[in-house]
């Protein structure tokens, strides 16, 4: 594995102050006080913790450091090379940065080979004032008013828009990885996390199909017509074009049967359920 490290021109002079400025440094951190345990697969572990930066008035900076070692992937390019599951989605964020795709700040990057082990570490700035869309339960409760409802449908629906325009897939967009801030006047933000899984596809249409069915299978708490509301914000229509309902009837059914279906999508059933809910 070759050694590499990025660290934030923004944040630099904040980490060296804090004296984390180096990978040895973040490291050698408190490392019992896990925001996430230890997952240990893949012949390796990986887990999150949660700490503060000081700043240069005194006041704190939440920051997440995400550790892993030997957590390795192969990727069809290079096969025969392990990589830090890290390093794809510090690669990614610096994609969505680029293409300007809303994701939680990037601080600091590092990986290195010690003592025969893999070890890399991200730090990403704290989503302060967020919260999930959901996890077991979904943000949209009974008690949202329709108005509330439809403003985060359109900052949600806007975010995955954007994402897939630039051909990537998220392809975990689960309700806990896609967060969201009311702001003062009503409107409200979203920002993806946990792009360890992202990719590139061939074409935007592949990548809405499988994270919209994705997002589709895990807002159980959602009515019928909230799900047809997000999605005409998302197509940015007031009614289901033909090729709308291609697309919904493909997101709606079970996963066992999209595989070819995400390929030829034809209108059926599902659509013309979700439309008589509105």
């Amino acid at each position: 594995m070759k050694a590499m490290e990025y660290i934030s021109a923004a944040w630099r002079r904040t980490l060296q102050q804090n004296h984390v400025g180096s990978f040895s440094a973040l490291w050698k951190l408190q490392q019992d006080n896990w925001f996430e345990a230890p997952n240990y697969r893949r012949g390796g572990w990986s887990g999150v913790c949660k700490t503060a930066l000081t700043l240069d008035d005194a006041s704190q900076a939440p920051v997440f450091i995400k550790r892993q070692e030997n957590h390795v992937y192969r990727s069809w390019l290079h096969f025969f090379r392990e990589r830090p599951t890290f390093e794809r989605e510090y690669r990614n964020i610096r994609l969505f940065n680029r293409y300007e795709i809303p994701t939680a700040g990037l601080l600091y990057y590092g990986q290195r080979q010690q003592q025969g082990k893999q070890q890399a570490m991200l730090m990403m700035q704290a989503l302060q004032g967020y919260q999930p869309l959901g996890d077991a339960e979904t943000l949209i409760t009974e008690d949202m008013d329709r108005a509330t409802r439809q403003r985060l449908f359109d900052s949600v629906a806007a975010a995955m828009r954007r994402m897939h325009d630039y051909r990537f897939q998220h392809s975990c967009p689960y309700p806990k990885h896609i967060f969201v801030k009311q702001q003062p006047d009503g409107r409200f933000l979203t920002r993806f996390i946990d792009l360890e899984k992202a990719r590139r596809r061939w074409s935007g249409k592949l990548a809405a199909l499988k994270d919209l069915g994705i997002l589709h299978r895990h807002t159980g708490g959602c009515s019928r017509t909230d799900r047809l509301r997000f999605f005409l914000a998302y197509r940015q229509e007031t009614r289901l074009s033909p090729e709308s309902k291609k697309m919904l009837e493909v997101i709606a059914r079970p996963k066992k049967s999209r595989a070819s279906a995400e390929a030829s999508p034809q209108a059926g059933r599902p659509v013309n359920t979700i439309q008589e809910a509105r």
